[in-house]
């Protein structure tokens, strides 16, 4: 019924939704691009499993919107260690 790529997109939903991780993380995590995340999230798993692809654009949402703060925790830091 599902090939490798379907598979893919199945397990990688069930790891953001299950660790609120960023596509990045996934991406690291199961050694692929963050482009064939997105891919496989956005297309594959939206036709394949539309309840899990919307726990996962839940996910997705709520770090879209924290982006901003992280990278600016990121950069404080960066410069705070800078003037060690």
């Amino acid at each position: 019924m599902f090939n490798d790529y379907d598979e893919r997109a199945i397990e990688l939903g069930r790891y953001i939704t299950e660790s609120k991780s960023t596509v990045r993380a996934a991406a690291k995590k199961f050694g692929i691009s963050k482009s064939t995340v997105h891919s496989d999230i956005t297309t594959k798993l939206k036709r394949i499993d539309p309840a899990l692809y919307g726990e996962v654009r839940k996910v997705l949402d709520v770090n879209k919107e924290e982006r901003h703060i992280r990278g600016g925790i990121a950069t404080r830091e960066k410069y705070i260690a800078l003037k060690r």
